[in-house]
C-alpha cells in the first residue's frame, strides 16, 4: 500500500524543492528570521538582566533602587519586544505557509486535470485527493510551525550554552557534562516517535479506507444483512488504531518525563556545585539564579524536538508523493505545430465529416481492442455502431475525442488529422453522452452550462428539444433546482435528460451517443425519442447502441466483432444479409 510510506529519511533534494516555494515569500521569511533573532535575544538577555539586577542593584554594598528600576524597564522592554517579534514571526510564516498551500493545490489540480484517462484509470481517486489535501496540509504545517521553531530551538540551545560560559566558564563546563545522556536519549526517542507515528498513520489510512468502502457500498451491506460482519471488522481495525495510538502515547509518556527528570538532575548539579562555589566566593548569587533559568530554557526545546522532527519527516514523505505526482507526465500531447505521422490522405474533406482510417488501438500493449478499423460519417449523417460487449464500441468514442491516441492509423475531421487540433477545440467539436452520466452538486443550470456563458433563451430551447421541460416543471425551481452529489435526488432517466440538454446547449458539430439510453426506463425512452431526431438533425452523429430498437432509422449501421468491422449497411440491408446483425436482432426480439 502506497500510503504506508508515511515517513521518509531526510532528503536534501526534496528539502531544496520545498524551500524553493518560499521564494515568492522572501520578504516574509526575512522578516520572520529577524523576528526570530529578536525573540531569541530577548529570551537569552532576560536571565543576564536578572543576574545584573541581583548582583549589582540588590546584593551589592550600595544597593541602587534607581538601577533596579532601570533594569526592570529593560526587562519589560525585552518581554514586549519578544511578544511583538513572536507575533510577527508566527503570523508571517503562517501567511507564507497558506500561500504555499494554495500554490501547491493549484499546481496539483492543473497538472492532474491535464492527464490522460489512462492515468486516472491507474490512479485511485482517493489517492489523488489525499495528495491535494492531507499531504499539502502537512507541508503547510511544516512551513508554518516547524521550520522556524526548529531554527529557534537550536539557536536558543546554542545561545544558552554560550551565555552559560559567558557568565561562568567552570560552572558552564559542569553543566555541559550533563548533556550527552540527554542528547542520546533524544536521538533514540526520535526514532521511536517516528516509528510510532508511522504505525498510527498506517492504521488511520486503513480505517479510512474501510469506512469509505463500506459507506459507499452501504446498499450491498444492508441488502445482504452484512452489518454484523462489518461491525466486527471495523472493531478489529479500530482496535489496531487504538493500539497504535497507545504506542505513540507510551513513547511520549516515557520521553517527556525522562527529559524532565534529566533537566532536574542538571538543576541539582548546578545548585550543588553552584552553592559550593558561591560559599567560596567564586560565584555570585545572581549568576546562580541566571543559570537555573537558562538550564530550564535549554531543556524546554528538547521536549519538542522529537515531535518536530516527526512532522518534518512526514512533510518529506508528503513532498515526495506530491512531487512524484507533479513530475508524472501521462497526458495526451496537444498540437505543437509538428506534422503528425501515419495518416495518409484518404477521403476528401467535403465528402466526410469524421473519418477513421485503418485505426488500431489497445489499452494494453499486445492486447488490441480495435484492429484496422476504417469508416466515415458524412455531414449530418447518423452512423450507428453495434456489437457484443467488448467489441470496441466505446473505444471509438474515446478515440474520436482523443482521450487516448491511436496506436496506428489516424482519425480525421473534415480531412484534418485530429492530432492537429488544439485539444480544447477538438473537445468542443466532438462531445459524447455516455450511459453513466456524471452530475455535479449544484444547480441544474450549472450542470448544463459547466461554466460557459449560455443565455436563458438557449437553455430553454435546449431543454425543450431534449424533453427536459416537464422534468423541470415537476421538480420546481426550474434550472435553479439544487442537485445533490452525483445527482442522487434524480432518477437515472432525469440525469440522462440533463446530459442531453447539456449537449444541445453546447451544440457540438459531432455528437457521440455512447449507449446513452441504455439506463432509461421504457416510458422515458419513448418520451425522449420525440426529441432525439431534433438532437441529431444537421449534426454528424455516432450512435453506439445496445438496444437495436434505437438505431433502426440510422443512415448506416456498423457491426463490430472482435475489434474489426464485420458488417456495414442500413437496418434493412443487414437484416436481409442474415449475418451477425441479424443474429443480434433476433436475440433481442426473440425472432
Amino acid at each position: 500500500m502506497e500510503d504506508e510510506k508515511i515517513i521518509v529519511k531526510y532528503n536534501p533534494h526534496l528539502m531544496r524543492k520545498l524551500l524553493a516555494y518560499l521564494k515568492p515569500y522572501s520578504v516574509h521569511t526575512a522578516v520572520s528570521l529577524a523576528a526570530l533573532v529578536a525573540v531569541t535575544v530577548s529570551e537569552l538577555l532576560a536571565p543576564v538582566i536578572i543576574q545584573r539586577s541581583v548582583d549589582t542593584n540588590i546584593l551589592s554594598e550600595n544597593p541602587s533602587v534607581s538601577g533596579l528600576a532601570g533594569n526592570s524597564l529593560i526587562l519589560l522592554g525585552l518581554l514586549g519586544l519578544g511578544l511583538i517579534a513572536s507575533f510577527a514571526q508566527v503570523y508571517l510564516m503562517s501567511a507564507a505557509a497558506q500561500g504555499i498551500m494554495k500554490t501547491l493545490r493549484m499546481e496539483l489540480l492543473s497538472h492532474t486535470a491535464g492527464q490522460s484517462l489512462s492515468f486516472f484509470g491507474k490512479s485511485p481517486v482517493g489517492t489523488l485527493v489525499t495528495r491535494a489535501t492531507n499531504d499539502v496540509e502537512t507541508i503547510s504545517e511544516f512551513f508554518s510551525s516547524v521550520v522556524m521553531t526548529l531554527i529557534k530551538n537550536f539557536v536558543v540551545m546554542a545561545g544558552v550554552i554560550g551565555v552559560l560560559f559567558f557568565l561562568n566558564v567552570r560552572l558552564g563546563a559542569l553543566t555541559v557534562l550533563t548533556l550527552p545522556p540527554v542528547i542520546l536519549i533524544t536521538v533514540f526517542f526520535r526514532v521511536k516517535a517516528r516509528d510510532a507515528y508511522r504505525r498510527v498513520r498506517k492504521r488511520v489510512s486503513m480505517l479510512n479506507a474501510f469506512l469509505s468502502e463500506r459507506i459507499s457500498g452501504i446498499r450491498v451491506v444492508q441488502s445482504f444483512a452484512h452489518e454484523d460482519y462489518t461491525d466486527e471488522n471495523f472493531r478489529k481495525n479500530n482496535d489496531k488504531l487504538l493500539g497504535a495510538n497507545m504506542g505513540e502515547m507510551y513513547v511520549f509518556a516515557v520521553f517527556r518525563p525522562l527529559i524532565s527528570m534529566l533537566g532536574t538532575v542538571s538543576l541539582a548539579v548546578i545548585i550543588y556545585f553552584g552553592a559550593g562555589m558561591h560559599a567560596k566566593g567564586i560565584l555570585t548569587l545572581g549568576v546562580l539564579i541566571a543559570y537555573l533559568d537558562l538550564v530550564q530554557k535549554f531543556y524546554r526545546p528538547l521536549q519538542q524536538l522529537s515531535e518536530q522532527f516527526t512532522v518534518m519527516q512526514s512533510a518529506m514523505a508528503g513532498a515526495e508523493r506530491i512531487f512524484e505526482l507533479l513530475e508524472t507526465e501521462d497526458h495526451i500531447p496537444d498540437y505543437s505545430g509538428k506534422e503528425p505521422e501515419g495518416c495518409p490522405e484518404t477521403v476528401p474533406a467535403e465528402e466526410s465529416r469524421l473519418t477513421f482510417n485503418d485505426v488500431s488501438f489497445g489499452y494494453k500493449e499486445g492486447e488490441p481492442v480495435l484492429k484496422h478499423v476504417s469508416f466515415s460519417a458524412g455531414h449530418g449523417e447518423t452512423v450507428a455502431i453495434v456489437g457484443y460487449t467488448g467489441a470496441g464500441k466505446s473505444t471509438i468514442a474515446n478515440l474520436a475525442a482523443r482521450f487516448w491516441d491511436v496506436d496506428s492509423g489516424c482519425i480525421k475531421i473534415d480531412g484534418e488529422d485530429i492530432r492537429k487540433f488544439p485539444l480544447k477545440k477538438l473537445r468542443q467539436t466532438v462531445q459524447a453522452v455516455a450511459q453513466d452520466v456524471f452530475i455535479f452538486s449544484g444547480s441544474i443550470r450549472d450542470n448544463i452550462t459547466l461554466g460557459k456563458d449560455i443565455s436563458d433563451e438557449a437553455l430553454e430551447q435546449a431543454a425543450e428539444t431534449a424533453c427536459l421541460k416537464p422534468v423541470l416543471e415537476k421538480l420546481g425551481y426550474g434550472f435553479d433546482f439544487e442537485l445533490t452529489e452525483g445527482g442522487s435526488n434524480l432518477s437515472a432517466g432525469q440525469r440522462q435528460l440533463i446530459a442531453f440538454t447539456r449537449i444541445l446547449a453546447h451544440d457540438p458539430p459531432i455528437l457521440i451517443l455512447d449507449e446513452a439510453t441504455a439506463s432509461i426506463d421504457t416510458e422515458t425512452e419513448k418520451y425522449i425519442q420525440k426529441g432525439l431526431k431534433n438532437i441529431l438533425e444537421n449534426r454528424t452523429s455516432i450512435v453506439i447502441a445496445h438496444r437495436l430498437s434505437t438505431i433502426t432509422d440510422s443512415d448506416r449501421i456498423i457491426v463490430l466483432s472482435g475489434g474489426r468491422i464485420a458488417e456495414s449497411g442500413s437496418h434493412d440491408e443487414l437484416l436481409a444479409s442474415e449475418g451477425l446483425y441479424s443474429s443480434l436482432y433476433s436475440l433481442q426480439f426473440g425472432e
